[in-house]
């Protein structure tokens, strides 16, 4: 394990949230679930029948970890915040209903009504299943119209690149081609993200085939106008477009072509203007430089919901859910 994740854990400790995990019944979370518990990285709530949990995963002790059998518990609270949630889009009780006693809606019911910070699913579900119920239900967070994913990359903590080695890509995972709210988006959430999983201070460099207009073009456009979306809804944040990866990088390659940038030559927040670069961008440094690649990490949700890979283990999933519980303090 490296030392981010380990920070990442310790972090996760003090802050003492309650994660739900949905699929309760997977060996695999049920693994993790006693890990995070026994750990103190967060409280635990297991979504499933507990005699076919005790069945799958006969030697894991439990202890302290909640577990609601849906077979057993009366959803018709949650089902009515569903309703109510979503009666406007044509969704009727008995519809509610039925969607209450899915695991994954349940537990995304769970956050909404404060009874736990964050959910955590996909070891056994696709994506789409995962995230639309927190889409129906958290939504996206304020001043935010965009769900998204990053990767920490994590390179040797000596590299010149990076903030002790450690850099944070989006979205490498989930749009396709934002548009221009959506790329801003994508650059606020990222440098959310950063602070709150790896405590680095995000300088966000919007990347682009250009620098400072030395090429023109309508895809160099959107990067500019997207940097001053970002410029106006988060003034605070140190940010800087459109820059080449170099320029964005190497601070002799910046001193050329963007002077007097905060951002360039110190970017350690990149931002991909599309899904294709973002994808082989990151595939390309994890494979090249050899660095270890965590994510993809939803963000831009209004409480964190994460999805995992179905190829996930167990330790994948306590690392997931130790970052949930960073992502719950983001000020919303």
């Amino acid at each position: 394990m490296n030392d981010l994740l380990k920070s990442v854990r310790e972090k996760a400790k003090s802050l003492k949230k309650t994660i739900v995990l949905a699929e309760g019944e997977e060996p695999r979370i049920i693994t993790a679930a006693a890990e995070v518990q026994a750990e103190g990285i967060a409280k635990v709530v297991l979504i499933g029948n507990p005699n076919v949990i005790k069945q799958k995963c006969p030697t894991v002790k439990l202890d302290g970890v909640k577990i609601i059998d849906l077979n057993n518990t009366d959803v018709e609270p949650y089902a009515e915040l569903l309703y109510e949630l979503r009666k406007a889009k044509g969704m009727d009780m008995d519809t509610a209903r039925k969607l209450a006693h899915n695991p994954l809606y349940f537990g995304v019911l769970m956050v909404k009504r404060g009874e736990a910070d964050g959910m955590v699913a996909g070891s056994v579900n696709a994506t789409g299943d995962v995230l639309r119920p927190a889409l129906q239900i958290i939504k996206t967070a304020p001043g935010i119209k965009t769900v998204s994913s990053c990767f920490i990359m994590c390179l040797d903590k000596n590299s010149k690149y990076g903030e002790n080695g450690i850099m944070v890509f989006g979205d490498c995972a989930v749009n396709p081609n934002p548009d221009i709210q959506q790329l801003a988006d994508i650059a606020i959430a990222s440098a959310d993200t950063a602070v709150a999983i790896t405590g680095i201070s995000p300088k966000v460099a919007l990347l682009s085939y250009s620098t400072k207009g030395s090429a023109k073009g309508e895809l160099v456009d959107k990067v500019t106008a997207a940097l001053e979306l970002v410029k106006a809804a988060r003034p605070d944040l140190s940010v800087d477009g459109e820059l080449q990866a170099d320029a964005a990088l190497v601070p002799t390659v910046a001193e050329l072509k963007a002077p007097g940038s905060a951002v360039a030559g110190k970017a350690n927040v990149l931002i991909f203007p599309d899904l294709q670069a973002g994808n082989i961008g990151y595939k390309l440094v994890q494979r090249l430089a050899g660095a270890e690649a965590i994510g993809p990490i939803c963000q831009g949700f209004n409480m964190p919901v994460n999805d995992l890979s179905r190829g996930c283990s167990s330790e994948d999933v306590v690392n997931v859910v130790a970052m949930t519980a960073l992502q719950s303090t983001i000020a919303k």
